[in-house]
């Protein structure tokens, strides 16, 4: 019996030897699944960070476009708004020139109409006008000047 034993407990040590083999194998196949798993999932991290990576460059790429694109389009618009001021300071200078010769030329007709009396006393036909009509008061042609102010004249940079 000894000897059935023996033999029992050593083909039981050969299954023993065999499954901790085969478990073995089976451990180191799980690892290598693990690992390639592992490695494939870090490629595809990888590739989704560059693919980001990519589409910020882009991104930014076009947003600089943009970018420059606002500037010139502020600058033009700048530019524009300068020429409009300076138009604006022409067109000032010129109302004020002509308000002033308005006022001139009001003082002249309210001077011509309170001495009306004066010269409707007398007969009109005795009215002689004056021969030079430069200093001839009625004639009020030296007003007519045509008003000269440019932007350049307007602002000393």
């Amino acid at each position: 019996m000894a000897s059935s034993s023996g033999t029992s407990s050593g083909s039981s040590m050969l299954q023993n030897s065999g499954s901790e083999e085969d478990l073995q194998v089976l451990m180191d196949q799980r690892k290598r699944k693990r690992m390639i798993s592992n490695r494939e999932s870090a490629r595809r991290s990888r590739m989704r960070k560059q693919k980001h990576l990519d589409d910020l460059m882009a991104q930014m790429a076009e947003l600089k476009k943009e970018n420059n694109q606002i500037i010139t389009s502020v600058n033009i618009t700048s530019q524009h708004y300068m020429n409009i001021e300076a138009e604006n300071s022409v067109l000032r200078a010129q109302a004020d020139e002509l308000s002033n010769r308005l006022q001139s030329l009001n003082e002249i007709a309210s001077f011509l109409n309170a001495s009306n009396g004066v010269f409707a006393a007398g007969d009109s036909s005795s009215f002689n006008e004056p021969t030079d009509s430069f200093f001839n008061p009625l004639n009020l042609s030296y007003l007519n000047q045509p008003i000269m102010a440019s932007a350049a004249e307007m602002f000393h940079y």
